[in-house]
């Protein structure tokens, strides 16, 4: 594997972090107002996270072939879009995100526009933003690294556990409501 669990988890917030960063401001410039966007409360969007690091462990190597970069990104984070977007709406009733009037659209999960934008996405990403991130993970004493993913994972276990608990309890109410 070309990358150590410790390296994989400070991907993983890093990219989440800085997906809720491009989701917010993506969604403010369109709605004129602030947007706090994403399945949990903190500001982090599990999905660009978990796309950035399947995108460097398989797409990491091809990363001198651009036309591969761009094909390969495009097709695994529209992947995980679809089985995200799949699974959210069939655990709980509700869509977070919903392509359904944009053209060549596939169930209201992902769409071509979007598909090619995560494929140039994700070549920004490999080819100019992973450099430097990698660089401070690999800058940072692993001791303090260690303390901060733990922390950091804390935090998320927690705001994971909060969000469940409020969505379960959501749909429990609008159980109730629909009853009556």
């Amino acid at each position: 594997m070309p990358f150590t669990l410790y390296q994989l988890l400070w991907y993983f917030f890093i990219y989440a972090f800085l997906g809720w960063c491009l989701e917010v401001v993506f969604c403010t410039v369109n709605s004129g107002q602030w947007v706090n966007r994403g399945f949990l409360n903190g500001p982090v969007c599990p999905i660009y996270g978990t796309g950035m690091c399947i995108v460097l462990l398989v797409l990491e190597p091809l990363a001198g072939n651009a036309l591969l970069l761009f094909l390969g990104s495009m097709v695994l984070t529209s992947a995980l879009e679809l089985a995200t977007g799949f699974v959210l709406k069939k655990a709980f009733h509700t869509s977070w995100w919903d392509y359904s009037d944009q053209p060549f659209n596939i169930g209201g999960y992902i769409c071509l526009k979007f598909s090619l934008a995560w494929g140039l996405v994700g070549m920004f990403a490999v080819k100019v933003l992973h450099p430097p991130v990698n660089r401070f993970v690999e800058w940072m004493p692993r001791p303090v690294g260690l303390a901060l993913l733990v922390l950091w994972m804390a935090v998320f276990v927690a705001d994971v556990a909060v969000t469940l608990r409020t969505l379960i309890g959501l749909e429990r109410d609008l159980g109730e409501l629909e009853k009556v």
